[in-house]
C-alpha cells in the first residue's frame, strides 16, 4: 500500500465531505429564504431575511475556502518521492508523522498516525526544505526527522 496515496485519498475525502456539508447548508438557507419570501410579516420578516443573507454569505466564503484547499491538494504529486520536505511530503519524526498538504487533522493509515497539515501551518513552515536527520525545535521541544518520502 502506498502511504502517500492513501493519505492523499483521505485528505480528498475530508475536503469532499466539507464541501458537501457547506453545499447542504447553502441549500437549506436558499429554501429558508424562499419560504421567508412567501410569508411577509413586516420588520420581523426583514430581520429574518437579513440573517439568512448573512448565513448565505458566510457559507459562500466557506465554499471558496474549500475550493482553494482542493486546488492545493490537486498540486500534490503522490508518485514523486522527495528528499526535502515540501508540498506532498510524508515526514516521519521522532515525535509525530506529518503529511504536508492540507489541514485535515489526524489520519490513520494502517497502524500509523499522521497529521495532515498545511505547508503554511507553523510546523509546516519549520519542516519546509528540511531533510532526513534535521532536528526541529517547535514549542520548546526538539525532534528529529527520521525519514522523508
Amino acid at each position: 500500500m502506498n502511504v502517500k496515496q492513501e493519505l492523499y485519498n483521505q485528505c480528498l475525502e475530508f475536503v469532499e465531505n466539507r464541501l458537501q456539508s457547506v453545499q447542504n447548508t447553502i441549500n437549506e438557507i436558499q429554501e429558508s429564504l424562499q419560504s421567508e419570501t412567501k410569508s411577509s410579516a413586516g420588520d420581523k420578516h426583514e430581520t429574518g431575511r437579513a440573517m439568512l443573507q448573512l448565513e448565505r454569505e458566510k457559507a459562500g466564503n466557506q465554499l471558496a475556502e474549500i475550493e482553494n484547499t482542493k486546488q492545493i491538494l490537486f498540486k500534490v504529486n503522490t508518485d514523486k518521492s522527495m528528499s526535502k520536505v515540501g508540498l506532498g511530503s510524508v515526514v516521519y519524526t521522532t515525535k509525530a508523522n506529518y503529511y504536508i498538504a492540507i489541514s485535515a487533522g489526524e489520519i490513520k493509515v494502517g497502524n500509523e498516525k499522521f497529521y495532515a497539515i498545511s505547508a503554511n501551518a507553523p510546523i509546516g513552515q519549520l519542516l519546509a526544505g528540511k531533510t532526513t536527520g534535521s532536528v526541529i525545535t517547535f514549542r520548546e521541544e526538539s525532534f528529529k526527522i527520521t525519514n522523508v518520502i
